[in-house]
């Protein structure tokens, strides 16, 4: 009796371990969409135009530069002028820091100055833009615990060429590799630090599902830092880059070392598909 009880319990154990997990994914699905559909999330992309030296007129008027979707027909200017972006609006002019949280109102919609190698662009972001008002969800693969991996992590920093949708290629950190198995096959993923400090390990990779069932150019996920010569990577969290969603994000591809030959039947699939 007493052996049944204890098989019993081992077993309500197991479920209760997997429907926690199931849970896990679950909520980590519904937090992604709701941060893509929020009213700054990716899906409110709504244009992206590069700026060239000197002066770049934006507003709501389709002949100005920056065409705004929203706002006063002529806004403002913005000027390149040696890697330096000023603005011109509501009668003061200031600089504005690429890649940080300045942003500027224009009626209802906010835009943004990025950098992407020696380009600097403006990035448009509309609340009412056409893909956040049709979005739906995104299909996931069903949760499986078994692409959860703990992976063997190999320190070993060096840079690594990473090459972007628009056709720039730019050195990134890389602190090493996790070697790794699935059905019964090694493998290794090279992440790479987003920013200097970054307290999280960033993988873009491909795999056979890849053009299939998922977004062709590849797919994202996150790792938290290797600890004790262990990584643990959930592919279950692999999820679409935002150009699975819009023309106007400059994602970055998966570099020669993260295409890997198998199939990764976890995570997001292919939006639309």
């Amino acid at each position: 009796m007493t052996t049944r009880i204890f098989f019993a319990s081992l077993a309500c154990a197991a479920v209760f371990a997997a429907s926690t997990y199931q849970a896990e994914i679950a909520q980590w699905h519904s937090d992604r969409e709701a941060k893509l559909k929020a009213e700054d999330g990716w899906l409110s992309l709504a244009g992206l135009f590069w700026l060239h030296e000197g002066a770049n007129p934006f507003g709501n008027d389709p002949g100005v530069e920056i065409a705004l979707p929203d706002g006063p027909a002529h806004a403002g200017v913005f000027h390149l002028a040696r890697g330096k972006v000023t603005v011109t609006l509501d009668g003061g002019t200031r600089e504005v820091r690429p890649d940080s949280d300045d942003i500027l109102k224009v009626g209802r919609v906010r835009l943004l100055v990025i950098k992407r190698a020696d380009k600097y662009g403006i990035r448009v972001k509309d609340p009412e833009s056409q893909v956040r008002s049709e979005f739906t969800s995104i299909e996931s693969f069903p949760a499986d615990e078994s692409y959860r991996v703990t992976a063997k992590w190999v320190a070993e920093p060096r840079k690594i060429p990473i090459l972007n949708v628009i056709g720039q290629t730019e050195e990134s950190d890389c602190p090493g590799y996790a070697v790794f198995k699935l059905h019964g096959r090694e493998f290794k993923l090279h992440p790479i630090l987003e920013e200097p400090g970054a307290q999280e390990l960033f993988y873009i990779f491909r795999d056979q599902t890849s053009a299939k069932e998922t977004y062709p150019a590849g797919r994202f996920f996150y790792s938290v830092m290797p600890k004790e010569g262990q990584v643990v990577l959930d592919f279950n969290k692999a999820y679409n880059p935002p150009c699975a969603f819009t023309p106007y994000a400059t994602c970055p591809l998966p570099p020669p070392e993260n295409r890997l030959d198998v199939r990764i039947e976890a995570g997001e699939k292919r939006y639309g598909h």
